[in-house]
């Protein structure tokens, strides 16, 4: 099935991966989010589980493998062409999980990452519903503000 223009949703997933202090980010190389940072992630493939596929979207553009994840958020994705038309439409089910350990480096259609600490996201524009995703993941890892 076609990302662009599709007949229904794809299923994206992402992962929020934190630190004390931190969570990794990446910056976009293709649209729909070309250039944009966000949390890495992608489309789940046919026969893969939602875990399956953050764990293989997670070491493809970062190179990290992480323990346990636990979900953290859904977040509806749809974007519009100028006449109105449906041009790209994921459900994105969003897992979190501590960062476990190794040097992250950007593969798969990612140009860029970097740890951006919780008190400077302001930087990187991110979309109000990774902010959410991040909020939620503090929380449910136990790395909320005190």
């Amino acid at each position: 099935m076609s990302r662009e223009y599709p007949q229904r949703p794809i299923v994206g997933i992402g992962v929020a991966v934190l630190r004390p202090g931190a969570v990794l980010l990446v910056r976009r190389g293709r649209a729909p989010s070309l250039g944009a940072w966000s949390l890495p992630g992608g489309a789940q493939e046919l026969g893969e589980t939602a875990e399956q596929a953050a764990r293989r979207e997670l070491a493809e553009e970062t190179g990290l493998a992480v323990g346990e994840l636990t979900l953290a958020a859904n977040v509806d994705s749809i974007h519009r062409d100028a006449d109105g038309r449906v041009q790209f439409h994921y459900t994105i089910l969003d897992f979190c999980a501590r960062y476990a350990g190794g040097e992250p480096r950007a593969g798969g259609d990612i140009t860029e990452l970097t740890w951006a600490g919780f008190d400077a996201l302001d930087a990187f524009d991110l979309w109000s519903e990774a902010r959410r995703v991040i909020s939620a993941a503090r929380g449910l890892l136990g790395l909320a503000k005190a």
